[in-house]
């Protein structure tokens, strides 16, 4: 029985080791107020070099970077994010279409208004993909919150 558990965990141990995700992109959000009640809430990705993540429109093939926000009776936003960043396009084979990405760092600005002074938070998430020029990973989720209003 002891040899069986000791062949087990031998066996587990490099599978173990595989399974830790590989993760090139750190993701910072804020919030900052613009004037009255209207807010610009920022979510900021910084990419490791020879990673590349997808814009919001990005193209056939690869999952677009897409923020998705939980509704929220104090807060109104307004269209979708803009993008701030040096937007790169170019063919890609194994995609077979052109497509627009982000190297390095990006931003995905938001325009909302929250109602009344009262403080309230901003919940969300944002999905993304990133490839580099070997492999592309699987789509990622990662949720966020942000403080808005009051004093």
């Amino acid at each position: 029985m002891k040899k069986l558990l000791v062949a087990l965990c031998m066996f587990a141990l490099p599978v173990l080791a595989v399974a830790q995700e590989e993760n090139p992109v750190k993701w910072d959000f804020s919030a900052k107020n613009v004037g009255g009640q209207v807010y610009e809430v920022t979510a900021t990705a910084t990419i490791e070099r020879g990673w590349h993540l997808y814009a919001q429109e990005a193209g056939e093939g690869p999952i677009p970077t897409s923020i998705k926000f939980t509704k929220n009776p104090l807060v109104t936003v307004a269209g979708k994010p803009k993008e701030q960043g040096k937007l790169h396009k170019a063919f890609d084979k194994n995609f077979n279409s052109e497509l627009k990405y982000y190297e390095n760092t990006v931003s995905f600005v938001q325009k909302v208004t929250v109602k009344g002074k009262a403080a309230t938070k901003l919940k969300g998430s944002v999905e993304f993909m990133v490839c580099d020029d070997h492999q592309c990973l699987p789509p990622t989720e990662i949720p966020f919150t942000v403080n808005l209003g009051g004093k």
